[in-house]
């Protein structure tokens, strides 16, 4: 048979049309301008792979995938153009905000806001602000007005508010109630365990960073450890695999029920940012399968989730960090480090000390670009750190959930917190001595073609490496 005209399986022609969708959106940034009736078009060549499923039609297919996602990014620049008549020009501005505010300094703090009101007109998009002082009583989903100097914005924010001061802050009845179960039990956790311990395991947890100090969190960034205290895949995939051991016993239902129960809460309690949007849609797709005794291809799954997350807001793939990192540590978790076990050791099943060094060389090796090109540092020690922290990290969350118990009858229950705070304490004592190593990171610099280059050398070598091993990417699941 013609090598063109062999039959594909539907799932690679899907998988193709999400990596259209995701490149097109990302290309509409240039290429604005695209009408909706190319959407006409893009649909009949769907229609027409539905037909003929040979091979030539993955070109077809990725061709209809980039015009949707051109079609839908257009669509979202064009609106976001509304905001270069106020560039240069002190305003303003209504919105609500996104998620937690972030105390950068003693004098500055920064919000994002969402559902933003300029001149009594809603506006598209995300706008960051930069507010003078410390906010005290603004938390996420309130709506707060502030006036500032508007400028363009950057990544993933639509415009920028400088040198802000906030003229009213409105606390919505009755708000948001998981935050609000989310900052009780954080205050209960303060209540046996001391310091920054505490507020490492909130992180851990709660997904709940703002109450470290500054310079704690630059020594986590230092040593690449930030994933561990913010809202992220990996704290999900603890929690969902925590509830496939207790519960799959009874039964799959129940053990997907509680997954799917423990995930949506988690969520809830920490925000829908771009990365936790990633990893909830990959948790819950992956328990609906394994509920069925299937699993996804972790490719197909990628670009699933990744097409979704653009389609519904396509300033993601602009310039969110987050949401960039977290789908280049999903790949390289789920891609990369089970190529490489089985091609290094076989099959015997890894030791956690090994996955965990395995998925976190997979891990940085995916995200070492985009963090190099952001931050303008490498980490020279995250390996050795995430080894001697990593495999701690469920058991500080059991403990600190123990702990937010006793917070709740101190007076009864605070020696539940003295597990959590040995643990914490030593935790941050590891954190702190592998950042004041004179050699834990580097400043550097990447030029685009070095970052393009690594990336296909990556493909190239996931794509060597299954060939080699014939490992069936399927067996690789978040839930087991």
């Amino acid at each position: 048979m013609i090598w063109w005209r062999t039959p594909v399986h539907a799932t690679w022609h899907f998988t193709v049309l999400c990596f259209g969708v995701i490149g097109g959106v990302a290309f509409a940034r240039w290429c604005p301008n695209v009408a909706w009736e190319w959407l006409i078009i893009a649909l009949a060549m769907v229609g027409f792979v539905v037909y003929l499923p040979w091979r030539i039609c993955l070109v077809v297919m990725i061709i209809a995938g980039s015009i949707i996602g051109l079609v839908r990014g257009g669509v979202e620049q064009r609106q976001q153009l509304i905001y270069k008549d106020f560039f240069g020009k002190s305003l303003q501005i209504t919105g609500v905000v996104q998620d937690d505010p972030e105390q950068q300094s003693s004098s500055r703090t920064t919000v994002q806001l969402r559902d933003v009101v300029l001149a009594e007109k809603s506006m598209p998009g995300v706008v960051w602000a930069s507010i003078i002082g410390r906010i005290h009583d603004a938390r996420r989903g309130d709506r707060i007005t502030i006036v500032g100097k508007m400028d363009a914005g950057f990544g993933s924010f639509a415009a920028v508010l400088r040198s802000g001061k906030i003229k009213r802050i409105e606390h919505p009845q009755p708000g948001d109630v998981a935050l609000q179960m989310r900052d009780w039990f954080a205050a209960n956790i303060s209540q046996v365990v001391d310091g920054q311990a505490a507020s490492l395991g909130s992180g851990f947890l709660l997904g709940q960073k703002r109450a470290l100090p500054h310079d704690t969190q630059e020594a986590l960034r230092t040593v690449g450890l930030t994933h561990i205290i913010v809202a992220s895949g990996y704290n999900l995939t603890i929690l969902v695999r925590l509830t496939r051991r207790l519960f799959a016993k009874i039964s799959r239902y129940t053990a997907v029920v509680s997954g799917v129960a423990l995930v949506l809460g988690f969520i809830a309690i920490t925000g829908l940012s771009p990365s936790m949007v990633r990893a909830g849609m990959v948790s819950l797709l992956s328990l609906w399968a394994w509920m069925y005794g299937r699993s996804f291809h972790p490719v197909t799954l990628l670009s699933f989730v990744g097409a979704a997350t653009v389609l519904y807001a396509p300033y993601y793939v602009w310039g969110d960090v987050g949401w960039m990192l977290s789908f280049a540590s999903f790949a390289g978790v789920m891609i990369l480090a089970p190529l490489l076990q089985r091609y290094f050791f076989g099959e015997v099943k890894p030791s956690t000390i090994r996955q965990v060094v395995g998925e976190t060389l997979a891990a940085q090796m995916m995200t070492l670009p985009i963090s190099i090109l952001v931050f303008g540092q490498m980490s020279l020690i995250a390996l050795v750190a995430n080894v001697l922290i990593v495999p701690f990290v469920p058991f500080a969350m059991v403990l600190t959930f123990l702990a937010g118990i006793g917070g709740a009858m101190p007076m009864v229950l605070s020696f539940l917190g003295v597990p959590a705070q040995w643990l914490l304490d030593m935790m941050l004592w590891v954190v702190d001595w592998c950042a004041a190593l004179p050699w834990a990171s580097i400043d550097i610099t990447l030029p685009w073609w070095v970052i393009w280059l690594w990336y296909g050398g990556l493909a190239i070598l996931c794509w060597w490496l299954q060939k080699t091993t014939q490992y069936k990417l399927r067996q690789s699941s978040v839930v087991e």
